[in-house]
């Protein structure tokens, strides 16, 4: 699996710390990070592909700078946004699959081979010739994550994918992302899709509040969210 290491990377935007100083290895293959709106979550995975710049400390993905060494990162590392229409660049289905493979300059029958293949494995390939626009809300989700994986990353970071899915998408989506092959790093709200995860992360206020298995980092989720609620 790959490295991914922070060394005292902070965040700091117009004079408000988004994310405190964080030091850490990520090397496991399923990682899950929780925490409230506003905790620092989206911010801290975005560190690892570069979108987000550390503003003091270092971030390093197998021993490469996001900041310094953006493209080769990105090649290394997907990352599916919440807002799947976001994501959405091209006017047919096919070609905004494709569009995601420019950038590695293969010859077009190369392109069509990956593109035909991806679709057929997340069951898009009779929407092939429309509109992503026209795709429900799951679909556009499927096809954001086809997008993404057809580059073939070593990692995949999912920011809530399954934000505003009905059940049958929520489960489908949660399916295709547990046998991946890729390491998985997903940011979410929805606690059951952590179970069986290798580690979770717990953000609260910027700070790496809880970081351990999955069982006892939603336990300490839920004590935060609610102290209150749990027994003495």
């Amino acid at each position: 699996m790959p490295v991914i290491s922070f060394k005292g990377a902070a965040v700091e935007i117009e004079g408000e710390t988004i994310l405190h100083p964080v030091t850490l290895e990520l090397t496991e293959r399923r990682i899950g990070i929780i925490g409230s709106n506003g905790s620092g979550k989206s911010t801290f995975v975005r560190l690892i592909n570069g979108l987000v710049e550390p503003t003091s400390g270092s971030v390093l993905y197998d021993g490469l700078s996001p900041t310094d060494d953006g493209k080769k990162v990105r090649r290394e590392v997907g990352f599916v946004f919440a807002d799947a229409e976001s994501q959405i660049v091209m006017p047919l289905v096919a070609d905004d699959v494709a569009f995601s493979l420019r950038r590695f300059r293969l010859p077009r029958a190369e392109v069509q081979r990956r593109v035909d293949a991806i679709l057929r494995r997340f069951r898009l390939e009779d929407k092939a010739e429309n509109s992503p626009h026209t795709l429900s809300g799951g679909e556009k989700q499927l096809l954001a994550l086809a997008a993404v994986l057809v580059i073939e990353p070593a990692t995949v970071i999912a920011d809530e994918p399954t934000t505003l899915l009905d059940l049958r998408n929520r489960r489908r989506i949660v399916e295709e992302l547990s046998t991946l092959d890729q390491q998985v790093i997903v940011v979410t709200h929805d606690l059951d899709i952590l179970r069986g995860f290798d580690r979770v992360l717990c953000i609260n206020d910027g700070r790496v509040a809880f970081d351990g298995g999955p069982d006892e980092a939603i336990e300490s989720y839920l004590d935060l969210m609610d102290p209150t609620s749990r027994p003495l």
